[in-house]
């Protein structure tokens, strides 16, 4: 049971595709994947290419680069465009940087991610443990010609993942694509306003 409640939990808070080296970055507008055979980096912290669950995602949001990185690193507005995130509070003031920690409740369970890298609109990377899991999650945004390519992957190690990996696998994979979902729709309607 403790298993299934941290995936939810992990599943809800967290986003990115599928496993290991070689896998497709799918983009949600049914452009062509891009192939990547390493991890994401934001200034040398990455997912654990080890681990028995990665999941990696990318979209392309049609809005300004400023726009994406506001929504995505407005972490206390979070619950009010992910419905899994019911509280968020941030325990550093002022902007994201590493160091900075914020707690944040999903799916009815407590996590404390601390925040271990940020380059401003280009990467952003944060982890940190729950009920067992040991979580990294790395956000990388990249201008196009037509808005931003926005990619992440996560990668969950301990315990329960083990002992669970293809149930969590499929929890992590859920969660990242309704995050880069509504990530994209956030972006887009406030670009439009």
């Amino acid at each position: 049971m403790r298993i299934l409640t941290a995936a939810k939990f992990l599943a809800a808070t967290t986003g990115a595709l599928i496993l290991a080296t070689g896998t497709a970055y799918a983009l949600s507008d049914d452009r062509p994947a891009v192939s990547s055979s390493q991890s994401l980096t934001c200034g040398g912290v990455h997912p654990d290419e080890s681990a028995p669950v990665i999941t990696r995602k990318s979209i392309v949001i049609h809005a300004p680069l400023k726009t994406v990185w506001k929504v995505q690193t407005n972490v206390e507005n979070w619950p009010a465009w992910q419905p899994n995130v019911t509280s968020l509070v941030k325990d550093t003031p002022g902007a994201l940087r590493s160091g900075s920690v914020f707690r944040w409740a999903t799916e009815g369970l407590d996590i404390t991610s601390t925040v271990k890298k940020v380059e401003h609109g280009k990467c952003l990377a944060w982890g940190g443990p729950a009920q067992g899991i040991d979580a990294i999650h790395v956000w990388t945004f990249t201008p196009t010609a037509d808005g931003v390519l926005v990619r992440t992957e996560e990668s969950w190690t301990g315990a329960p993942v083990v002992a669970n990996t293809a149930y969590l696998q499929a929890a992590l994979d859920n969660s990242l694509q309704n995050w880069v979902n509504n990530l994209k729709h956030e972006a887009e309607a406030q670009a439009n306003k």
